[in-house]
């Protein structure tokens, strides 16, 4: 009996990143906010204590206190948060080699753009996310890091530089997912190069009773908020695969950079906000480069015009095209090699699952383009908009 466990090996590798990512971001925006949210007490007497917080929760009152010394007695059981970062890296990178890699051919190879075989293309992926990491260190660690928001305004141009140019090789697809891997490379890294040794150094200092090097918390607390910002643009595309609108945009990397500009607003409002500093005007500019972006989005689509006159297209024409592009995999027993089950459960065999799914098909095939996977059946520009405009017409 054959077994083919890749599936559920994807949805486990999946499901792990979905819950170590939640628990790294979760952490990381609870810091930032106790961090910022930190005040003075009068009557505090333990020695180094920056700032206290009060909170109830739970039940239960929690008294918060952050030392800038090592406190009189440092316990045992100090807890290092870094493992959600890491789990969430090794995770995202396991489902990366294993649907981009390992089938570089149906998600991350696009010929029209430039034909690669499956280890060429991969070599590309694990190069660029290479390069990402040591570009954004050394930025880092030049003399921008005394400007953080020059930094981070140059380092933003950096992405749109590697998003524009692996969207001229790589499937749209590929290309987002790349990007998020660039981003989640370098958050990840923070924690493992910089911050975690920084902290190990700053506390071995404390408890020698001797003062830290100053430039060691510096550079830790400045990547920590730095992954802090990359946070809810590297979240819109983990989920970005289920949005063919967003990834098979022609212009997707500036799709990209207005969402990210919208997360970084966002992220930027609450940040001001744990200090008292409540500006809306934040909020505000955030969902109007949302708008905007997804108003560009809309009309730049490459995709079939509803405008255009290309006569009638009957189910049947419709139907030799679903059976010569779709079927080998959207069928009840797929014959494509990899796929047990029909992909998304869709299956388009017959005329009801077909005109049903009119929609889905318009915007994967027409639109997005990015039905079939890698265009391995040939599917053509005229195919294309006959599908459009039967489409149009059950809608």
């Amino acid at each position: 009996m054959d077994l083919d466990i890749t599936p559920w090996l994807n949805m486990a590798i999946r499901w792990l990143h979905v819950i170590a990512g939640i628990a790294w971001i979760g952490s990381s925006f609870y810091f930032i906010w106790l961090d910022n949210s930190l005040r003075p007490e009068k009557d505090e007497k333990d020695k180094g204590v920056f700032g206290a917080l009060w909170a109830v929760h739970g039940g239960g009152f929690y008294h918060k206190k952050k030392y800038l010394v090592a406190p009189d007695h440092m316990p045992d059981d100090l807890h290092w948060f870094k493992w959600e970062a890491y789990t969430t890296w090794l995770s995202g990178f396991a489902l990366l080699a294993l649907m981009y890699y390992w089938s570089a051919d149906l998600y991350l190879i696009d010929r029209s753009k430039l034909d690669m075989t499956n280890l060429q293309a991969t070599g590309l992926g694990l190069l660029v996310l290479a390069a990402g990491w040591l570009i954004y260190d050394g930025l880092c660690k030049s003399p921008l890091r005394k400007n953080n928001a020059l930094l981070g305004a140059v380092w933003f141009f950096v992405l749109m530089g590697f998003a524009y140019g692996l969207n001229l090789v790589f499937s749209g697809r590929g290309a987002v997912m790349h990007m998020g891997a660039i981003v989640g490379t370098a958050m990840a890294a923070n924690v493992f190069f910089i911050i975690i040794p920084n902290q190990r150094k700053v506390v071995a200092s404390m408890l020698a009773g001797k003062a830290p090097d100053p430039k060691l918390g510096q550079a830790a607390k400045q990547r920590s908020l730095h992954n802090n910002y990359m946070t809810l643009p590297v979240v819109l595309i983990m989920f970005s695969n289920h949005y063919p609108l967003l990834f098979g945009n022609p212009y997707n990397w500036a799709l990209l950079a207005g969402f990210a500009i919208c997360g970084m607003l966002i992220r930027h409002f609450f940040n001001r906000r744990h200090k008292d500093d409540v500006q809306y005007g934040y909020l505000v500019a955030g969902a109007a480069v949302f708008i905007a972006t997804m108003v560009f989005a809309a009309a730049s689509q490459n995709g079939f015009s509803k405008k255009q006159d290309t006569g009638t297209v009957t189910f049947t024409q419709v139907k030799v095209l679903m059976d010569t592009h779709c079927t080998i995999c959207h069928a009840q027993n797929p014959a494509y090699d990899g796929f047990d089950a029909a992909p998304a459960g869709l299956i388009l065999t017959d005329k009801v699952t077909i005109t049903a799914a009119a929609s889905r098909i318009y915007d994967q095939v027409v639109v997005a383009k990015i039905m079939p996977l890698g265009n391995e059946t040939g599917m053509t520009e005229d195919e294309r908009t006959m599908i459009g405009t039967w489409a149009q017409s059950v809608k």
